[in-house]
């Protein structure tokens, strides 16, 4: 690990724990449903995270989104009409262990590979 990358990570922490707003948030009867075992079965190893909800309510006018003039403003909708999808979105993507060769080390070396070669351009504007 390189100077430049430890400074980046103790960077990252700082801005890790600095207050910062949340764009959605999960009901209480959400993730209550979602933390209580079905009675008689086991709770599955497996379980699928909760979907995040909008953090407006609906018809609440989304500022910032209509730039065309003389267009009626943009309302927010229901979170039921919104595609399943677009909740998955944030999600962080699972990549399986398949081995050497495989996707998963394909992308961790990759990501490697970009962060050296931006320590090395900083590097070399020092």
């Amino acid at each position: 690990m390189s100077f430049v990358h430890a400074v980046r990570q103790q960077l990252r922490l700082n801005a890790f724990w600095a207050p910062r707003r949340c764009l959605a948030s999960q009901s209480a009867p959400a993730a209550a449903a979602h933390s209580k075992p079905a009675s008689g079965g086991s709770a599955s190893p497996k379980s699928e995270p909760a979907l995040a909800e909008s953090s407006c309510t609906e018809n609440t006018v989304l500022v910032g989104l209509n730039y065309l003039k003389g267009q009626p403003e943009v309302m927010a909708q229901a979170d039921d009409a919104y595609p399943p999808w677009l909740w998955t979105l944030l999600q962080p993507k699972e990549l399986p262990d398949d081995g050497p060769g495989g996707k998963a080390e394909k992308v961790r070396l990759r990501k490697a590979n970009r962060q050296r070669i931006r320590d090395q351009n900083f590097m070399k504007t020092q």
